[in-house]
Formats: structure tokens, sequence, C-alpha cells
């Protein structure tokens, strides 16, 4: 074997282990033999299921949920142990169990769902039996696939139904019984079968399922390609290749982790060899993947949610979300610039590079699906329609080339990847459903939001930051889609009952919630790409967290002035409201560097972060006085550097 070869497949293999270190999703079981083939099976008639009822129409909303988690149960507790040390090849007759039981509940609902629709509101002795045991093997599956986190927040909200009558004032209720909890949880529409499953059902399924054929017919490679044709010779061009591919790949790729182990296996070595440090290369992919799933036109999981919760169309989110994503590359793509100014790198030679042209006729068909599934939305189509159409046209527009082209083979694999995809979201979706189940019985969704409120004073700021610390903290270990189910219920609404406009408030804590993936102590996404660039965790944290600097100010402007959610904005002030925010960011990310024209110091970087921050937020006097800020410091900057050319002069001669 060649060393190349060996290289490759040393670092593929270091890709894979991290993958499943920082992302419970990918630590499946891998089986052999008769077992594959009953989990291919099965996730394949999971994915059938659902492409029949897109096409045809879906089933009424209880029993469309129901069979979807029967399907997701059966799949999580095949795939997924109960424990780290049991086989990851065979499966354990507990597993087995767990996977029968996890099909029988659901499958409870559909046998008796007339009866239960004629006695509703009645709970009997084998609908409380089914329903416990549904609500217990939610929680299970959670634990497996998320992670302990979320399984805690969910079993506090529990605990708090039954212990309302022994909390203080402001949080206390009456108390639920346990028989009518768990038939709200299980036998209703505002519990675990609720719009969270009810979006993974039908929209998020699709869109997964989509993503899985565009993988396969090699579209993140080809990014990659593009983005090294587009800005590989540029200053510091590896890491902007990461930035351009890692957006790009947001687009397909929900997971910031996944994203990172995709993208960055490639590109953090690039960055290394280019001479950038190992902590700063895990941390320019980090942030960038990241970003993707802000990243329109298919952001993550929770922007479905969104919609629904918001009450607006896809495309409506899909719009509000544009400039923010912009700016977030912006902020990194400047930080990236000048970092390599100051650290003198240069780019790849452009003989080294893929030509952008010969790249575009050769595999630039691979994209006509995004194109269509933008225009579709636009058009009016229904998300689902959307997805539909544009997995048909991933699998045609492959048959273009014979290079690209998808066997029979791959569409059958396709469909058993995509119901592997979607297990995480589904089980989050799900379990957020008990949360939301018990906020709709007991009500305390109104009454944190009131304690919310009065925390902070009856002050919008203090309110939004302890939003933003709250969506942090448990995005620390609750995925997107579940901490935005949270914060959205809980958090939202106190910014909503202080004038802030609903889409606002929600894209409010959908940022905070996903930028937990990068933010110290527990910063996923950036743990991972210090896992392939071999640097420090911690550090690698800091520097995403500072290259990320525009995700922790952009949603605070675009609260106090949403015209950068393209909300009550015309066509002149969103150029405008763009232009002056590309500038502040600009000042924020010299700020966060330390080095413009030369290196800035402590009193010249607070100078840039201010006149930054005052050009971000929307308005003509705050955009006056910090591009003022923003033309002196860098005026200073050059003459600075002046004499520092003329006094190198003097000591050379």
């Amino acid at each position: 074997m060649m060393g190349g070869e060996f290289d490759s497949m040393k670092q593929s293999l270091s890709a894979e282990e991290i993958l499943k270190k920082y992302d419970k999703e990918s630590d499946s079981r891998q089986y052999t033999g008769s077992m594959s083939y009953v989990v291919s099976v099965l996730a394949i008639v999971f994915s059938l299921f659902q492409l029949y009822t897109a096409i045809f129409g879906v089933l009424d909303a209880h029993l469309q949920r129901a069979i979807h988690l029967g399907f997701g149960l059966a799949l999580v507790y095949l795939l997924y142990p109960a424990r780290k040390s049991w086989s990851r090849s065979k499966l354990h007759p507990f597993d087995l169990l767990m996977a029968i039981l996890g099909v029988a509940a659901p499958v409870y609902v559909v046998t008796f769902y007339q009866e239960l629709v004629l006695r509703a509101g009645t709970v009997t002795s084998s609908d409380f039996a089914m329903g416990l045991l549904g609500v217990v093997l939610v929680l299970e599956a959670a634990r497996r696939v998320v992670g302990w986190p979320m399984v805690i927040v969910a079993c506090a909200f529990i605990v708090y139904a039954f212990a309302g009558p022994y909390m203080p004032d402001m949080l206390a209720h009456k108390g639920v019984d346990i028989g009518e909890l768990v038939g709200h949880l299980f036998f209703t529409t505002e519990g675990i079968f609720g719009i969270p499953l009810g979006v993974s059902s039908t929209f998020i399924f699709l869109f997964i399922l989509f993503g899985a054929y565009l993988e396969m017919t090699g579209l993140g490679k080809f990014f990659i390609d593009i983005a090294n044709a587009i800005a590989g010779w540029a200053r510091g061009g590896p890491a902007k290749v990461a930035v351009l591919s890692s957006a790009l790949m947001g687009t397909v790729s929900g997971s910031s982790v996944a994203n990172v182990v995709g993208t960055g296996s490639l590109t953090i070595p690039m960055m290394k060899k280019l001479g950038y440090k190992p902590e700063f290369a895990g941390a320019v992919e980090a942030t960038a993947s990241t970003g993707g799933q802000i990243m329109p036109p298919v952001m993550g999981a929770a922007a479905f949610l969104m919609a629904e919760f918001v009450g607006i169309p896809y495309i409506e989110v899909v719009k509000a979300a544009v400039i923010p994503a912009v700016l977030y590359y912006a902020g990194i793509w400047i930080g990236i610039h000048f970092e390599a100014r100051k650290e003198g790198l240069q780019g790849i030679p452009r003989k080294e590079l893929p030509k952008f042209k010969t790249l575009f006729l050769e595999r630039g068909h691979l994209a006509l699906p995004l194109i269509v599934i933008v225009y579709l939305l636009v058009a009016g189509y229904t998300p689902m329609k959307a997805a539909l159409w544009a997995i048909v046209l991933a699998i045609l527009a492959s048959m273009l080339r014979k290079s690209t082209r998808i066997t029979p083979k791959q569409i059958i694999q396709g469909l058993e990847n995509g119901a592997r995809g979607v297990l995480g979201v589904l089980v989050a979706c799900a379990t957020a459903g008990i949360i939301i189940g018990v906020v709709t019985k007991t009500g305390i969704g109104l009454k944190l939001a009131s304690a919310l409120i009065e925390l902070a004073g009856g002050q919008l700021l203090p309110a939004m930051f302890f939003t933003m610390i709250t969506s942090l903290i448990l995005g620390m270990g609750v995925p997107t889609t579940a901490n935005y189910v949270i914060t959205s219920t809980i958090a939202a609404p106190a910014l909503v009952q202080m004038g802030v406009p609903i889409l606002a408030a929600h894209m409010f804590v959908f940022y905070f919630g996903i930028i937990a993936d990068i933010t110290p102590p527990v910063a996923l996404a950036a743990f991972a790409g210090a896992g392939i660039a071999g640097a420090a965790p911690m550090r690698t944290g800091v520097n995403a967290a500072k290259l990320a600097i525009a995700a922790f100010i952009v949603p605070y402007i675009f609260v106090l002035s949403p015209i950068l959610l393209m909300i009550g904005a015309t066509a002149g002030s969103i150029l405008f409201s763009s232009l002056t925010a590309i500038c502040g960011m600009m000042g924020l990310s010299i700020a966060m560097v330390g080095y413009c024209i030369t290196d800035a110091n402590y009193i010249e970087r607070a100078l840039f972060f201010l006149g930054g921050i005052l050009m971000v937020d929307p308005g003509l006097v705050t955009d006056a006085i910090g591009l003022v800020i923003l033309l002196f410091v860098t005026g200073f900057q050059i003459m600075k550097a002046r004499r520092q050319k003329q006094n190198a002069k003097g000591v050379a001669q």
C-alpha cells in the first residue's frame, strides 16, 4: 500500500472516531449478516412510508405521527445499545425487547384510534399502561441518541407537573393527576404527538432525505473544490475555503459536528500546512460549520418548527435569515483575512488549484436541485412538495454525467441513509413534545415568561441577556431542535410581551441555541475541530467564539431593529443596512484579531469594537458616528504603520 493511501485511511478513521465521540447520533451499531438486512429493510420501508404520504397526502395528524414514531423508536433501539460496553455488531436481547415495545406503544394508538377519539379525555387502565410505556420509551430513546441533558430537562418538567402545589407562589399550580398527565402526553396532539413530531414526520424527514441524496451525488466534494477554485489562492486561502465550503455544506447537513468532520478533515490540514495555528484552524472550521444551520435555503430542523410556531410560511423564515447569515459569515471571513495579514500567510498557488470553469462544466449540474428548491419555495410550494421534487431532481441531475451517476443500489441506500439521519431529530422532537405537553397542561410557560420579565425589571436588554444565557446553557447538552422548542416556549413569549416582533423573538433564541456549539465550556463543534487539528479543545472554543462575534451581536441588533430580518423594510433600507453592517463587522473582526494595517493596541481595538457595534445597528446617526470612529482609528493605524516602516529603514541604515 502506498504511503499516501495509508495516511488517507488513517485520517479517515480519525475523523470517524471524532464524529462518534462528539455526535451521539453517529455512534450506532454496525451490523453484519442478517441483522444488517433487517435494519436496512426497516429503514427503507420507513422512507417509503414517508414518501408515500408526501405524494398521496398525509394521514390524520395522530396516525401520521404515531407511525413515524413507531419506525423511529424501533430503529433507535436496534441501532443504539443501552450501554456503551455492549457489542456494536450484535443485538442484545434487551434492546430487541425495547425495539418491539417501541413499535407496540405507537401501534396501540393506530389500532384503537377511533376508540381513543370517541373517549377523548377518559383514560382506561390499558390506555394508561401503554401511554406510560410510550413516555418512558421516548425518554430512554432520547438518552441513547441525544444524551442525558435533554432527558433531565424533560424529567424536571414532569416533576414540576406533580409538584405544583408545593412550588413558590409565582410557579405554583394545582398539580396534575398521573393518569391525566399520561393521557395528555400520549393521547393528544399537545404532547409527544405535538407540533415538533408533526414537523419531523412531514417537512424535516423529506429535507433530510434530500440531503442524503445530495451527499450521495458528491455535492459535498464539489462544494469544497469550488471553494478552492474561488478562494484557495487568496490570502489565508484554505481558511476562506473552509468558510465557503462549510456555508455551502450547511445547506445539506443540519449537524454542526457532522459538518466539521465532513469538510474539516480536508480543510484543517490545509490550514495547518499554510501556517495557521492548530487551535485557530479548528476554530475556523467549527465556526463556519455551525453557521450552516442558519444558512438558507435549507436551514437546521428548528427553522421548520419556527415556521409552525410563528405561523408563517417557511420561505418567510428563510428570507428573515438571509442578512444575519451573510453577516455571520462575513464576520468569519474578515476575521480570517486579518489573521492571515497578521501572521503573513499567503494562499495556495493557482496552478495547484482546480479550475472553476472545468469544475462547473463537469459537476455544476449537481447544484441544480438546490436552485430548484429555492425557486419552488419562493413560488409558493409547500416545503413538503418542494423537498419531494428536489429529491427526484437530485437523482435525475446525477444521471447527466457518468462520473456522478447514482446507481439503483445507491438510490435504495439513500432511502436507508435518510431514515437513519432523521432519528436524532425525531427523538428530540418527541421529547420536546413532553416539555410542551407539561407547559400547556400547567401554564408554566406564561409563569416563566412573567418571571423573566420581572427578573429583568421590565427592561428589554436585560431580558434579552437572560434569554441568551438560557439558550446557551441549554445548547451545551440539548440539540438545537429541542433547545429551540424549550426557549421558544419559555423565553420567546417574554420578549413578545415586551413588544418584540414574534419572528425576531423566535429568531433570537434560535441563533443562540445554535452557537452554543461553539461557546465554551461545552462547545461540541469546536471540540470536534480541535480533535481533527490536534489542538487544545478549550483554546479552540475560545478562538471559535471570537470568530463568531457576529452571532453574539447580530441577534440583539435585529431584535432592537428588525429591519435586518426584512420586517417592515424597503429594498433600499435593506441594502443600506446590509452594507453598513458589513462595515461594522469589519470593525468588530479587527477588534477581535488585534490587527488592521499593523498591530492594534487595546485602545485602538476598543475603538474598532465601538465603531463596529454602532455600524451594525441600523440607523443613520449610529452609522455616521460608527463610520467616523472607524475612519479615525484606521487613519491612525496607517500613520502608525508608516512610522514603523520609517523606523525600520532608519535601523537598517
